[in-house]
């Protein structure tokens, strides 16, 4: 448990491989090197059990390295698969469901649309947020943008670990990162790319250029 809230403190950028705009076969380089902290399945169109077993196979690449791999929407997926968490939205199971079924050692995260959500969130025992989205954004239609002001009131008011998603990329993470969010969450920035591995580097390198230092 130490070890991997540890990871999730350090990490800045968060990968969401969102089906179907990956596959399993072409992402392995991307949680070889030190740029992507965390890595989520996110499918929303194959059957439960083919989440499964997509999440064992990339349990099984992620597992040796020090990248968190999460699972969206499924505890007891993330649970079988040997995942190091799952990852919450506001229609799903709650914390305190999650956390019975994945045990006190495993990561929760909890997407956020609000200030409030964020607090409820916190307050139930999550591990860290997913605060969006900032821009309006093609993978979360029909979702209103929050803006980057309501991302930023966190740093004040939330103890834990948050991540700005939402429509966020290389032409606009440095007005994300000078609001003073500094951690991102993206998916077609780096997997909709002709290089996914030197889109991750270049991201990465426009955080740690803001805040050279460390990251609360």
């Amino acid at each position: 448990m130490k070890l991997r809230k540890r990871l999730l403190k350090k990490s800045r950028l968060y990968l969401i491989l969102d089906r179907p705009r990956f596959s399993l076969s072409n992402i392995r380089n991307l949680f070889c090197g030190k740029e992507i902290g965390l890595i989520q399945l996110r499918d929303k169109i194959s059957t439960k059990s083919q989440v499964l077993k997509n999440a064992v196979k990339l349990a099984g690449q992620i597992g040796l390295t020090k990248t968190l791999f999460i699972v969206n929407d499924y505890p007891d997926v993330a649970q079988k698969a040997s995942a190091d968490g799952v990852h919450l939205g506001q229609d799903d199971l709650s914390v305190k469901q999650a956390r019975e079924i994945l045990g006190p050692d495993k990561i929760i995260g909890v997407s956020c649309h609000s200030l409030a959500q964020a607090l409820q969130a916190q307050k139930e025992g999550a591990d860290y947020l997913g605060i969006g989205p900032i821009y309006p954004t093609a993978t979360k239609p029909g979702c209103p943008a929050i803006g980057l002001k309501t991302a930023a009131r966190l740093k004040a008011k939330v103890k834990i670990p948050y991540f700005a998603i939402g429509n966020i990329h290389e032409g606009n993470i440095q007005t994300v990162t000078a609001a003073g969010i500094k951690r991102v969450a993206v998916c077609r920035a780096i997997l909709e790319t002709d290089d996914p591995v030197q889109a991750a580097k270049r991201l990465y390198k426009k955080l740690r250029k803001n805040d050279p230092v460390r990251v609360r």
